[in-house]
């Protein structure tokens, strides 16, 4: 998860260039807010083994979505990568929910044959 989110830092501020050229250009509001968003995303890989992480992730992406005022291309990066933290969620789930129950590869006896 720390991974992700180094990622969504390096594509958040690779939206910098996109936002001057495409959009209206760069105002100090929407430069203060793209890398700030970046650090917040590098500062929370440092938290990714507390419990309420994943929930955290999440809900930065809401931020990010909201950056859809600054540039539409900022709000897709944030829909994008909402869809990667729900993946990841169910995922997370679902590892769970077969280590509960013992179905994990690693879990199982080894074979006779």
């Amino acid at each position: 998860m720390a991974g992700t989110l180094i990622l969504e830092s390096i594509v958040v501020l690779l939206a910098l260039p996109v936002v001057s050229v495409v959009g209206g250009g760069l105002s100090g509001a929407s430069t203060a807010y793209l890398v700030g968003v970046a650090v917040v995303l590098i500062l929370m890989a440092g938290v990714q083994g507390k419990p309420w992480a994943l929930k955290a992730n999440i809900g930065i992406q809401f931020v990010l979505v909201a950056g859809a005022f600054i540039h539409v291309t900022v709000g897709f990066i944030g829909v994008l990568f909402v869809v990667v933290w729900v993946l990841i969620a169910y995922l997370k789930a679902e590892v769970k929910r077969r280590q509960d129950r013992g179905l994990l590869p690693g879990q199982q006896p080894p074979s006779t044959d």
